[in-house]
């Protein structure tokens, strides 16, 4: 495929061999402008060329409605991005919150130039793009700099482990600035076990937790996404379980005394022992 052709002149599945894998772009049928974006086989991202603000995964529109509820509505906010796919978040924000600064961190740049090729960004959008190891880039992050971080980290279908502490975590707590929020897309499936550990590892860092699933993975009945939100000061509960409530996919907000209960004594993950989340069982992206 050349680089000089754009998603825009046709609406076929392309490929691009990149730095960690094969990416690949599927047309969205109903959509003529929208793509999903694949790494060798497991779905990443979905974006909508013609409305960023249209988020087509259900993973990615909880994400959204915690960027909704980061500020007043439309007031420009400072985002971390570790881990960035096609870039749809980054877009979201800079749709919904214009003059919104922020910062990516994808270890794949030619994953990236080839996303910025064939689904450009808008004009004007401050959304910057560093080529970097997650972690690296959280280390360096300055101080206090973020009114959010967002870890959607993903090597292959597997959240790496380097990603997962409590060092991990203590570091996005030291980006955030006061009343700062931490948001981060995981997955798992029976047994929940690395779940649990996460939701134990936030805990250790963060004095407000909560979860967001859909019931049948929440029980472990399949393999499927769950976003953690963590922060210093009083999460907005009530309104994230009346988003959530509203979306077509079903879906649950867990926090507090019941959040606890569920981590069922699960330990903390640290540097030392860490590992990477469950690899999606044969058949769960057929």
């Amino acid at each position: 495929m050349g680089r000089g052709s754009t998603a825009r002149e046709g609406h076929a599945p392309r490929t691009h061999r990149t730095d960690t894998g094969l990416a690949e772009l599927v047309p969205d049928r109903d959509h003529l402008q929208s793509w999903s974006l694949l790494l060798d086989g497991a779905p990443q991202s979905h974006v909508d060329l013609a409305d960023p603000t249209r988020l087509g995964f259900e993973y990615q529109r909880r994400l959204g409605h915690l960027i909704d509820l980061a500020a007043e509505p439309g007031k420009p906010i400072r985002v971390l991005h570790l881990g960035g796919g096609a870039l749809t978040l980054a877009r979201y924000t800079a749709a919904t919150r214009p003059r919104s600064r922020q910062q990516v961190a994808e270890l794949d740049t030619a994953l990236t130039e080839w996303i910025r090729a064939e689904l450009p960004l808008q004009p004007g959008w401050q959304i910057k793009v560093r080529g970097a190891d997650a972690r690296s880039v959280l280390e360096r992050a300055p101080e206090g700099g973020a009114d959010l971080v967002i870890a959607d980290i993903f090597s292959g279908a597997r959240v790496p482990a380097h990603c997962t502490t409590v060092e991990f975590a203590t570091l996005a707590a030291r980006a955030l600035a006061p009343g700062g929020r931490y948001a981060a897309n995981i997955t798992d499936g029976s047994g929940l076990a690395f779940a649990r550990s996460q939701v134990a590892t936030l805990r250790a860092v963060f004095p407000e937790v909560a979860l967001i699933a859909d019931p049948a993975v929440l029980r472990g009945k399949r393999f499927g996404n769950l976003i953690l939100t963590a922060a210093h000061t009083p999460l907005p509960i009530a309104e994230l379980t009346r988003r959530t409530a509203s979306d077509a996919a079903l879906g649950r907000v867990e926090h507090g005394s019941a959040l606890a209960a569920f981590t069922g004594g699960a330990p903390v993950a640290t540097d030392a022992v860490a590992a990477p989340s469950p690899a999606p069982p044969p058949g769960t992206f057929s």
